[in-house]
C-alpha cells in the first residue's frame, strides 16, 4: 500500500516549540510509526513546488493523510483541492487530521462551512469508542484519554456522519464528534480529530493505533472506477407500439 502524508509544516518551521516536540515535522512523526514491510510512506508539504502533490504521484496513492493548520488552508492551490477530490472520487482514502476539518478539500467534500468552537488550555480529552466493532477502533479500549490537548466543541458543522467512530469529552464540559467516516465516490473518508501542533499527541500509543488501523479502512476497492453518461443497452429493446 502506497501512503502519502500531507503537511502544512509551516508550525514547525515558526514556532521553536513545535519544533521542539515535531523535529521533523507532524508528516515526519506520522510516518515513523506508519511505515511497515507491507506500506510505503511518503509526505509533501506545502511550500514544496506543487505543495508536493502531482497526478503522477496521486494515481499511485491509495490513502492520503492531510494535516494543515489553521495558518495557510488559503494557500492551497485550487487545481491541486480539485485533483485530490478527482482521486477520492475514484477511490483513494482521505484521512483528515485535526485542523485539517478547515482545508480546502475537507470543505469541498462535505458541503459545508465545517465549522466549530475551539479553546487552547490544556485540557484533558477523553476520546469513547461509540462504534465499538468498527475496524477502526480495533485494539482500543472503551476511550481514548489525552491528557493535554486543544478543545475542539459542537456543533461541527458537517454532514451527519455515515459513522460516528469516536466522541470528545473535554474537560471543560464541551464534546465533540472526533472520529468520523463517509463514503464519496469510490473513496473513504476519515475525520479524526487530536493532533494540535502544540502538544506531543501524535506519540501517543492509541492516536497511533488509530491512524494505523484507518489507513487500512480506507484503502481502495480492488475494482474500475464507475462509468457515467449516455450508456448503451446490455439487452435488445423491444420497439413500443
Amino acid at each position: 500500500m502506497n501512503v502519502l502524508i500531507w503537511n502544512e509544516h509551516r508550525h514547525e518551521q515558526q514556532n521553536e516549540e513545535v519544533a521542539k516536540i515535531y523535529p521533523d515535522g507532524i508528516h515526519g512523526a506520522i510516518k515513523e510509526f506508519l511505515e511497515t514491510d507491507d506500506i510505503h510512506v511518503e509526505t509533501a508539504t506545502l511550500d514544496e513546488p506543487n505543495h508536493g502533490i502531482t497526478e503522477e504521484r496521486l494515481a499511485k496513492t491509495d490513502v492520503m493523510l492531510w494535516w494543515g493548520g489553521h495558518l495557510a488552508h488559503h494557500e492551497v492551490a485550487d487545481e491541486v483541492v480539485e485533483q485530490v477530490h478527482q482521486r477520492v472520487m475514484e477511490g483513494m482514502g482521505l484521512i483528515v487530521l485535526h485542523s485539517g476539518h478547515f482545508s480546502k478539500i475537507f470543505k469541498k467534500l462535505m458541503g459545508t462551512g465545517c465549522d466549530l468552537k475551539w479553546r487552547e488550555a490544556d485540557e484533558t480529552e477523553r476520546m469513547w469508542v461509540v462504534n465499538p466493532s468498527h475496524p477502526i477502533v480495533e485494539g482500543i479500549g472503551e476511550f481514548i484519554e489525552i491528557e493535554k490537548e486543544e478543545m475542539y466543541g459542537e456543533h461541527f458543522d458537517i454532514p451527519a456522519p455515515d459513522e460516528l467512530v469516536l466522541l470528545s469529552w473535554f474537560e471543560g464540559g464541551e464534546v465533540f464528534r472526533s472520529g468520523c467516516t463517509y463514503r464519496r465516490g469510490h473513496g473513504k473518508v476519515f475525520y479524526f480529530r487530536p493532533g494540535h501542533e502544540a502538544y506531543p499527541t501524535y506519540y501517543h500509543k492509541d492516536v497511533q493505533r488509530v491512524i494505523q488501523n484507518a489507513v487500512r479502512w480506507a484503502k481502495p476497492t480492488d475494482r474500475t472506477f464507475s462509468s457515467y453518461g449516455n450508456a448503451k443497452a446490455l439487452e435488445n429493446i423491444k420497439p413500443k407500439s
